[in-house]
């Protein structure tokens, strides 16, 4: 077998992130962790007012708006920098990806579908019907895809390439227990916001940014953000504070904001806590960081 033929790789195996390994100087993280932020923070005043003359929905624009912001800061920054793409930033398609994003919904639907069909079943909490659409299915097509725009948006602002470039200069945990505190924050404007759901929305920061480390990719924390994000809605609950009706019902409670989460939404309750922590041991089981699994293997032995 030829040399040539031997060299050649399946583009499908090789790492989702081919960034400059590199450690800039600190001065040129701070540069470049400015840029990022100044970029995605000038998109957020931008694209929400042209997306806003364009629909009438504050939730399709915030998730629309957030998605072109991030993908602008991470495309415009990668480039400038490491001469990259965004397929870089954890986001190129390799043999895991599809299993890694489809596992993330499959365990966060599952972990929504375990919070609103517990207390239904125990009789503190009811589906009533809403005022909905008029063309249902279309409606909740249109919003899934909203909102999966939304879930990667977000992803790629809070854990695209500042949060990358952080973790490989200063460390994981030192990068991803700022990156949730700062998640929950982002939140805290939110219609009915509370402690609790700004709390339970930083512990979300850290099981997506424990994904990603998990991974090292951002299939597997976008899959999580998204089928939390679906679900929710689906089962008539409010989400993040917004109330999104197209399925002709609501979720009611007959019990105090501490389990229901008052009008924030199931986030904003003790339950959601619960789930989250499970959830995080759930991604520590299954999913193995491969930088980890690398340095782990055994080496060949010598003939």
């Amino acid at each position: 077998m030829s040399t040539k033929h031997m060299d050649q790789t399946n583009p499908l195996d090789q790492p989702t992130n081919r960034l400059n390994q590199s450690k800039p100087t600190k001065i040129g993280i701070l540069l470049r962790v400015a840029l990022f932020v100044l970029i995605g923070y000038m998109g957020m005043l931008v694209f929400p007012w042209f997306i806003q003359s364009l629909v009438d929905s504050l939730v399709v624009t915030a998730a629309m708006a957030t998605f072109a912001s991030a993908a602008v800061a991470n495309a415009i920054v990668v480039r400038i920098y490491e001469r990259g793409r965004l397929s870089d930033l954890g986001l190129a398609w390799t043999t895991t990806s599809l299993r890694e994003f489809l596992q993330g919904i499959g365990f966060a639907a599952a972990a929504a579908v375990a919070i609103v069909v517990a207390p239904v079943a125990a009789g503190v909490a009811r589906f009533e019907p809403a005022p909905s659409v008029e063309h249902r299915l279309s409606s909740v097509a249109f919003i899934a895809v909203v909102l999966l725009f939304g879930a990667a948006g977000e992803e790629m602002l809070f854990h695209g390439y500042a949060f990358q470039l952080l973790i490989r200069s200063i460390g994981a945990w030192a990068t991803i227990l700022p990156a949730a505190v700062l998640f929950g924050l982002a939140h805290i404007g939110n219609e009915n916001a509370n402690t609790l759901g700004i709390l339970n929305t930083m512990l979300w920061g850290l099981l997506l940014g424990f994904a990603y480390i998990r991974t090292r990719a951002l299939w597997l924390p976008i899959g999580l953000h998204y089928g939390w994000n679906l679900a929710l809605p689906l089962l008539g609950a409010n989400l993040s504070g917004f109330t999104i009706g197209v399925t002709g019902y609501a979720l009611h409670w007959s019990v105090g904001g501490l389990w229901s989460g008052g009008g924030y939404g199931p986030e904003g309750s003790l339950s959601v806590t619960l789930i989250v922590i499970v959830l995080g041991v759930v991604v520590h089981r299954v999913f193995v960081d491969p930088e980890e699994a690398a340095t782990n293997e055994p080496r060949p032995t010598e003939p």
